[in-house]
């Protein structure tokens, strides 16, 4: 294609025809360029698993249009009782993986991943944008009446810098109570949302809870709002569940909108799916978890600092 100017070096046209009214720096044209380039770029999402999937969820009902690629570390999940230099490692790891293939928003759709890696990769890729998971603590503290709210989440969330002053800023005379429903991210990854174990898991957690007059239930694990439905059997109608996916969806649009990134409203877009551990079993969760299905690629770990795609 050949670039016309017009004698006072504007674009004013292409291919030999002059376009009248129509006045373009050559600046400018290249932004513009440059914005429709990365706003066809897909977003990238990961987490140690499919409870990424609540988040990737919420952000599809919001913004159908953009393209995704989503990242489920099966191999290594959970990611709650490991060291939060491991997560961080695995985090890098992922985040270079979902960058390379052009990812121009990085959603961190993991609460441990978010405690132990979050500022770390923003430092490390100043260039690139992040989203991440902060527990939903100060709408829990505002709209407590008993003064008393319950939070469930991993070890790794509880024990980060994130959670302390998260409950800091916002916790000022909230009583927090907390649970790390040990085995409960396993019996989810299994597809398991109902059964007797997964009920059992929620009722030990709860219960005390529930004796203590909690009225308001934050979920810190992204893996939890799979098993909403479940949790309000057994806390009651008068207590309230804050599912964060919602919130962490509205920000990412945000930040689409404000960089210009954002595709605009269109066709419903593609997700691709990568798994580093087994891609079948993933792949029949889509329907359940995110209600659509989707090809699911499988990842190889070379060691926690690498990992790598297949053709």
């Amino acid at each position: 294609m050949k670039l016309v100017y017009g004698g006072d070096s504007n674009l004013v046209g292409w291919a030999g025809r002059v376009k009248k009214n129509y006045y373009f720096t050559f600046s400018p044209f290249r932004l513009i360029i440059r914005r429709m380039s990365q706003q066809s770029q897909p977003i990238g999402v990961f987490d140690s698993g499919v409870g990424g999937l609540s988040v990737l969820r919420a952000m599809r009902e919001l913004m159908p249009e953009e393209s995704v690629i989503y990242f489920g570390d099966q191999g290594h999940v959970p990611y709650g009782p490991r060291p939060m230099q491991q997560v961080r490692d695995f985090s890098e790891a992922i985040t270079r993986f979902l960058l390379d293939r052009g990812a121009k928003l990085i959603v961190v759709a993991c609460n441990t991943a978010s405690a132990a890696a979050l500022h770390y990769l923003r430092d490390k890729f100043p260039n690139a944008s992040f989203v991440g998971m902060e527990p939903a603590v100060k709408p829990a503290a505002e709209y407590t009446r008993s003064g008393t709210v319950g939070v469930l989440a991993t070890p790794a969330t509880f024990q980060g810098a994130l959670y302390a002053s998260v409950l800091e800023r916002f916790a000022n005379g909230v009583q927090v109570l907390q649970h790390t429903c040990p085995g409960l991210v396993g019996q989810i990854e299994s597809g398991d949302l109902d059964g007797d174990e997964t009920r059992a898991i929620l009722e030990d957690a709860l219960r005390p809870m529930l004796n203590r007059e909690i009225d308001t239930v934050v979920l810190g694990c992204t893996h939890y709002p799979f098993v909403i439905p479940l949790i309000e059997q057994v806390v009651g109608e008068n207590v309230r569940v804050i599912d964060p996916a919602p919130a962490v969806a509205k920000q990412a649009k945000r930040l689409l909108d404000g960089s210009g990134m954002k595709v605009p409203v269109g066709e419903r877009a593609e997700v691709h799916f990568y798994t580093s551990g087994d891609a079948d079993m993933l792949a029949s969760l889509l329907p359940k978890l995110l209600g659509e299905n989707g090809a699911v690629q499988t990842v190889t770990w070379l060691d926690d600092c690498h990992v790598v795609g297949h053709v």
